[in-house]
């Protein structure tokens, strides 16, 4: 199994990873699953509550697993496809925004309070945009591979359930481009309002992705490429912090539309990648239930959410401690002395 922790990650190490990745433990599912058999409540009676806390102990190999130690990482990165108008807030509120995590002022700060969650924050060379990528490839192949360790990196061993997002102006449409390569249609099926564009913007947004696709059409084999030349260090930084979490058994939270689209490349180069995460919500950006459903995930929540910077994500954390709580927690028929069904 790779083990990088601080000098290097490159391509070849997330794809020998993807290849060597564990998989969820089947005895202790089977063990998760007798136990939940036998707790003081009628089969099936808590739903999805039953089947996230199996999934949870088979990643964790421990059938009465629990969650002391959430984390919530928001990586940071500009892109250079904001200087062509595609978002309604100027590129500096980026920086302006990461301020404001480091100052507990944002939404996430406050989810993360209340779900007993690490928040770390990632800053990935704001001063410096990504190429606009209907020129050239947004990254070069060493700046690719920098913002694949920033995410490998931010991985705490101690972590048992871990949540990532983004902050970034103009991550959508670059989302919007990579989901568009990974599972076709046109780019009007994939962009959407984001920030809050009007009609003429959300035009501008399917015509960037557009011209980036032809521009960049030598990558669209290949689902890391479409990553570096159309994604942007944020993006990447998930997917180095999702392959890190696969490696150590940690279950991941997925967010939002850019997130899941960053994330969906993994799956795209092989099927089952994800299987260690689940969707903590779905996002009103209209393309995200397009790849949820690619993915074949069905979100926790469904809240009418936009706002980024892993506030979905967060939000399910007390949803998979419930139903960790519930499994583990509750007593079975015969240590309460409750009859069972006859």
């Amino acid at each position: 199994m790779i083990n990088k922790t601080n000098n290097s990650i490159s391509k070849q190490d997330i794809l020998e990873l993807i290849g060597l990745a564990p998989n969820l433990d089947e005895e202790t599912v089977k063990s998760a699953s007798d136990r939940n058999s036998l707790l003081t409540k009628p089969p099936g009676a808590l739903g999805r509550l039953e089947e996230i806390a199996i999934w949870y102990c088979g990643w964790r190999q421990d059938d009465k697993a629990s969650i002391n130690n959430p984390q919530v990482i928001v990586f940071a990165g500009n892109h250079g496809v904001a200087s062509l108008g595609v978002s309604a807030f100027p590129q500096e509120v980026t920086s302006q925004m990461v301020v404001n995590f480091k100052h507990e002022g944002a939404a996430i700060n406050q989810l993360c309070k209340v779900a007993g969650a690490t928040l770390n924050v990632y800053s990935l060379e704001l001063d410096k945009p990504t190429n606009d990528f209907t020129k050239e490839a947004a990254l070069s192949s060493d700046e690719f591979e920098t913002a694949l360790l920033v995410g490998w990196n931010s991985v705490n061993n101690s972590t048992d359930l871990l949540v990532v997002g983004e902050m970034g102006i103009g991550n959508s449409t670059s989302a919007a481009a990579v989901a568009c390569c990974l599972f076709g249609g046109g780019s009007e099926d994939w962009v959407g309002r984001g920030t809050g564009v009007t009609d003429e913007g959300l035009s501008l947004k399917a015509k960037v992705v557009r011209e980036g696709m032809k521009a960049n059409a030598s990558a669209l084999s290949d689902p890391l490429e479409i990553l570096r030349c159309l994604g942007g260090r944020e993006m990447v930084a998930m997917v180095g912090a999702i392959s890190r979490a696969r490696s150590l058994r940690i279950p991941v939270i997925l967010d939002g539309f850019i997130c899941s689209a960053s994330a969906a490349v993994l799956e795209k180069y092989k099927s089952g990648s994800l299987d260690h995460c689940v969707a903590g919500h779905l996002s009103s950006e209209g393309a995200h239930s397009k790849i949820l459903e690619q993915l074949n995930m069905k979100p926790l929540l469904d809240l009418n959410l936009r706002l980024g910077e892993a506030s979905g994500g967060a939000l399910a954390i007390n949803i998979i401690k419930s139903a960790l709580a519930c499994h583990s927690g509750m007593a079975t028929f015969e240590e309460a002395a409750v009859s069972e069904k006859s």
